[in-house]
C-alpha cells in the first residue's frame, strides 16, 4: 500500500531530482537492452544475465565512469530492481514485456530504499533523498503511517513531484451490519446499487473541457517538436490531465470506502474489462484487396473512453482491498426481470428504462440489473462438500448468516 504526498522541492533540489530520474532511466534501459540481447543460443555472455550479475557490473561501471559515479548508487540499483520485478511480472503473465523508459514519458520515478523521514510541523514533513538532502512534503496523513513506511518512490508526473511511501497493507473493513449489495457498473451511471443509489465518476467541467480541446488544437498546429511553445502547451495539457486523474482517484477512494463501511458483502459482475475495451478487428473488403470495410472503430473508441472514465477496474480493485467482494455471472442481468425472472431483450426499453413484457414490472434498468446480480450470487449452487456431493439449495444461508451477525 502506498501513501502519496506532494513534494515541494526548491529549484536546486529539483535539479538534483531530475539527475536521479535521468540516471534511473539510463540504467533501466541499459539493463533492459542487455537482457534482451542474451539468450541460451547466443555466446555474448559466459553466464546468464540476472539482477545479481547486473549489480556487480554496475559497481564496476561506477568505478570506470565518473559521471555515473556522481549519481546515487541507491537510485541506480533501484532501477535494476525495478527491471527485475518487471521481468518477474512478465514471466508470471501479469504484464507484457518490459519497455524502454523514454524521455517523453510524462511519468518518471526512482526509488529510495533506506528511508529516513522527519516531521517539521503539523502539516509538513521531510524525506531524505540520497545526495539531495531532506525535501519537504505536504503531510495529509497520520504521521504514524508515514513512520511505518519501509521505502519510498519519488515520482515526477507532468512536472509535479510526489513521494509515495510504501506501508504494510491495512486489513479489510468489517462493519458487521449484516447488509449485502449488488453493484452494476455502467457508462451513464458509473455505479448503480441494488439499494437504488447512483454514483457518477467526476469529469472535467465544461470550461475545462473547452480549454482542453483548445489546447489540443493548439498543439496540433505547433509542428516544431521540442520547441518551447509546444512544450508549454504539453505542460498545460498535462496539468489538466493530472487534475482529472486526481479528481477521479479521490472519488474512487471515497466511494469505495463508503460502500465498504456500510456493507459486509458486495457482489459485482465478473467482467473482462480488458477484452471489453479492445479495438475492433479490421474488416478487409473482399471486392477490393487492400481496402477495408467500416468496423465501427470510431464508436467503439468512444465507448472505450467512457468505460475507462467510469473507473470500472479501479473500483473493483479498491473494493476488494477494503471489504469482501464476490463476483456473479453478468449474462442477461440487464435483460432479466427481477420480479418474475422473464428474460427478453425487449424488456429494456432504453438505457434507463426497464419494463417487463410479462409482469409489467417497471424500474430503472441499472437498479434492476444490480438486484439481479445480487440475487444470482445468493441463488447459485454451493461448492462441493467434503463427501463430493453438490448441494442444490440456494445460498440463502449466506444472507441469514450475515443478518444474524
Amino acid at each position: 500500500m502506498s501513501i502519496v504526498q506532494r513534494l515541494y522541492a526548491r529549484p536546486s533540489e529539483v535539479e538534483a531530482l531530475d539527475a536521479h530520474v535521468r540516471d534511473a532511466r539510463f540504467v533501466f534501459n541499459l539493463g533492459l537492452e542487455q537482457r534482451a540481447l542474451w539468450s541460451e543460443t547466443k555466446r555474448h555472455y559466459a553466464q546468464k544475465v540476472n539482477v545479481a550479475t547486473q549489480m556487480r557490473e554496475l559497481a564496476e561501471a561506477r568505478k570506470a565512469s565518473e559521471w555515473l559515479r556522481a549519481g546515487s548508487s541507491v537510485v541506480q540499483q533501484g532501477a535494476l530492481r525495478d527491471l527485475d520485478r518487471a521481468f518477474q511480472n512478465f514471466f508470471a503473465g501479469r504484464s507484457g514485456f518490459p519497455k524502454w523508459r523514454r524521455l517523453s514519458d510524462p511519468k518518471q520515478s526512482f526509488i529510495v530504499r533506506d528511508l529516513t523521514v522527519k516531521r517539521l510541523s503539523r502539516k509538513w514533513g521531510a524525506v531524505l533523498v540520497p545526495k539531495v538532502g531532506f525535501v519537504k512534503f505536504r503531510l495529509t496523513r497520520e504521521w504514524s503511517s508515514i513512520e511505518a513506511a519501509t521505502s519510498a518512490r519519488v515520482t515526477r508526473h507532468n512536472n509535479v513531484w510526489h513521494v509515495a511511501f510504501t506501508t504494510p497493507p491495512k486489513g479489510k473493513l468489517n462493519p458487521n451490519t449484516g447488509e449485502m449489495v449488488g453493484i452494476d457498473r455502467g457508462v451513464a451511471n458509473s455505479l448503480a446499487t441494488s439499494d437504488g443509489q447512483f454514483h457518477h465518476a467526476p469529469s472535467l467541467t465544461l470550461g475545462e473541457q473547452r480549454r482542453f480541446v483548445a489546447l489540443q488544437q493548439k498543439l496540433a498546429r505547433q509542428k516544431v517538436k521540442d520547441s518551447k511553445r509546444r512544450e508549454s502547451t504539453k505542460s498545460k495539457l498535462g496539468r489538466l490531465r493530472t487534475k482529472l486523474n486526481n479528481r477521479r482517484t479521490d472519488w474512487v477512494e471515497q466511494t469505495t470506502t463508503a460502500l465498504a463501511r456500510r456493507y459486509d458483502l458486495i457482489v459485482v459482475e465478473d467482467l473482462r474489462i480488458t477484452n471489453m475495451v479492445r479495438k475492433p478487428k479490421a474488416k478487409p473488403n473482399p471486392d477490393q484487396p487492400g481496402q477495408f470495410l467500416p468496423n465501427g472503430a470510431r464508436a467503439k473508441a468512444g465507448l472505450n473512453r467512457a468505460i475507462h472514465a467510469s473507473q470500472w477496474g479501479k473500483i473493483e480493485q479498491r473494493l476488494a482491498d477494503k471489504t469482501n467482494v464476490e463476483k456473479a455471472n453478468p449474462k442477461n442481468t440487464s435483460r432479466k426481470c427481477h420480479e418474475c425472472g422473464h428474460i427478453s431483450e425487449n424488456n429494456r426499453k432504453s438505457q434507463a428504462e426497464f419494463a417487463c413484457e410479462r409482469c409489467d414490472h417497471a424500474a430503472n434498468a441499472d437498479i434492476n440489473a444490480a438486484r439481479n446480480i445480487l440475487q444470482r450470487y445468493l441463488n447459485q449452487p454451493q461448492p462441493e462438500d467434503i463427501s463430493g456431493a453438490r448441494a442444490c439449495k440456494p445460498r440463502k444461508s449466506r444472507a441469514n448468516h450475515l443478518t444474524a451477525a
